[in-house]
């Protein structure tokens, strides 16, 4: 597809390790008991540990490409929810109960039976935890200390291929206040009505959007690449 560019993804971020993870050998072990007793999230021990799906969030996984233009589409009303990188995938995370909506929104959007690489992971999946520690910093730095850096100043110092936070949860808070979801009243935060996280309905669309847009450029590419004819153009 002519005119769609690739967006820019954000930094990835991951809040400090705080003094109770400190005393655990391996950084499994910590980024587990992180998770555990910071969020409340459930976790299951393994190399690297996974977060238990379902309990506390849903979670929309998408093509990265295709996920980092939703973020940019959706400009100042995504910037209150959980979003994680793993190799070429983007996870978003998503209330509760969410993923059960998924197949019923595509249909209801009229994005039902066109096989978009989309897909939702509800109750009884597992997501790797991204390494819940500051970039380039020590477990030990604590928060504000210059070698934590501030939000967005690095890339992660992890394996290749490991899952990292874009956006990660912030502890001190209700992550599920920042999740998307159905509502029929419009999304809220602190500042009112309309002012917090995309509903899933927008999410869910937006997302859509540009899966298939992504899809048609690299069907043009290959269709050029090979010589074939393009009656219909597309912007």
């Amino acid at each position: 597809m002519a005119g769609i560019r690739s967006a820019a993804l954000p930094s990835p971020r991951r809040p400090d390790l705080p003094a109770r993870g400190r005393g655990e050998g391996r950084h499994g072990d910590r980024t587990r008991l992180w998770y555990e007793n910071v969020l409340g999230w459930p976790t299951v021990p393994g190399v690297p540990p996974r977060l238990v799906v379902g309990v506390r969030f849903d979670v929309l996984d998408v093509p990265a490409e295709a996920g980092g233009a939703a973020l940019e589409r959706l400009g100042g009303a995504a910037g209150g929810f959980p979003v994680a990188l793993q190799k070429d995938r983007m996870r978003l995370l998503i209330a509760a109960g969410g993923a059960d909506e998924l197949p019923g929104l595509l249909e209801w959007l009229e994005w039902g039976g066109l096989g978009l690489d989309l897909r939702a992971l509800g109750e009884g999946r597992l997501m790797d935890a991204p390494a819940p520690w500051t970039a380039g910093a020590g477990p030990d730095a604590p928060r504000g200390h210059p070698a934590a850096g501030r939000p967005g100043d690095g890339r992660p110092n992890s394996p290749q291929g490991a899952a990292v936070w874009l956006r990660p949860p912030e502890p001190g808070r209700e992550a599920e206040a920042s999740l998307p979801t159905l509502s029929a009243m419009g999304t809220r935060s602190p500042r009112g009505v309309g002012d917090g996280p995309p509903d899933l309905v927008r999410l869910v669309n937006t997302v859509a959007t540009q899966v298939h847009r992504v899809r048609l450029r690299r069907s043009g590419a290959g269709a050029a690449v090979h010589g074939v004819g393009q009656p219909l153009a597309f912007s």
